[in-house]
């Protein structure tokens, strides 16, 4: 099947753009679990929240971008479906859609705090902020580390990321760079671009790139993904590469990204409390920001 991920079309799955394996067998294996995340930089499981429960999620996000004005007026409300125009509905952070009790029924869900308590050792910790996104038609997320949204507390930080919903590869879902925390190829990408911080260095592209097989020709690895369905989940760190295979259909994408940490580790503060400030810089000032393009050049990379 051709799929587009980013801008460019490949085969999935195929040699360029292959599978992520899951790791249901290992649950209720600690020690296992670690050892796959450090050999893969990921964790697939497959229906690890309730389905109804994510299914709940969906009505009341879908039903809060129908007031918005954001769906085809007379099309099946679940289905998502976007006008011609596709109007963005921002849905990011603490609002009264991310923390609506069906949404943080997954969000915050009991399973997820348990999984995390056991991986940790210790109490969990998720950040108040929510990263829910309704991904329009030919838009796609670019290669990145999330250390360089979010490094100024714990390095064991971990990203959840929550399809609402059923997202086929044509609509956009998420892709790991296999190898990308660990392999020696891409100790000089983590060093350099791992180390940057989009509010205080004043970046004005958080991402490395929006060109996959850019990472890969120059630092190895292998780009994974998977058809994703009412929940499924995937966990990762703060240095393995991800990007997303781009929307091809007239549905939004619908997912969301938390966070969860020990709860004993210093947190970013830009992502906690009652009023979470979110990026200050990043984003405010392009006359003072700059591109990631003038950065790689100084990097050599």
């Amino acid at each position: 099947m051709k799929v587009k991920f980013c801008r460019t079309e490949v085969e999935y799955p195929g040699e360029k753009l292959g599978e992520l394996r899951d790791s249901n067998d290992l649950l209720g294996n600690v020690k296992a679990l670690k050892d796959r995340i450090d050999e893969d930089g990921y964790l697939l499981l497959r229906n690890f929240i309730d389905r109804e429960t994510v299914m709940s999620a969906r009505e009341a996000i879908v039903s809060f971008m129908d007031e918005k004005n954001a769906l085809v007026k007379g099309t099946p409300l679940l289905e998502a479906v976007m006008p011609k125009t596709g109007k963005e509905v921002r849905m990011t952070g603490q609002s009264d859609i991310t923390h609506h009790p069906a949404a943080l029924a997954v969000f915050e869900n009991s399973r997820l705090f348990d999984f995390f308590k056991s991986y940790f050792g210790e109490e969990a910790v998720t950040y108040d902020y929510k990263w829910l996104r309704a991904v329009g038609n030919e838009n796609f997320t670019g290669c990145h580390y999330d250390v360089v949204y979010m490094g100024r507390g714990s390095r064991n930080v971990h990203t959840v990321w929550i399809p609402i919903g059923e997202i086929p590869v044509s609509q956009g879902t998420l892709a790991i760079c296999e190898g990308s925390h660990k392999l020696d190829s891409f100790e000089r990408l983590r060093k350099t671009y791992g180390g940057i911080d989009v509010d205080r260095d004043m970046i004005k592209e958080g991402w490395f790139t929006s060109d996959p097989y850019e990472i890969t020709e120059k630092f190895g690895g292998r780009w994974l993904t998977t058809n994703f369905n009412p929940g499924d989940i995937l966990i990762f760190g703060l240095y393995t590469m991800h990007a997303s295979t781009t929307n091809l259909t007239d549905k939004f994408r619908i997912s969301c990204d938390i966070r969860f940490q020990p709860k004993g580790e210093k947190i970013d503060e830009r992502w906690a409390g009652k009023s979470p400030s979110g990026h200050y810089a990043w984003g405010k000032d392009e006359r003072t920001e700059r591109p990631i393009t003038d950065l790689r050049k100084e990097w050599g990379i």
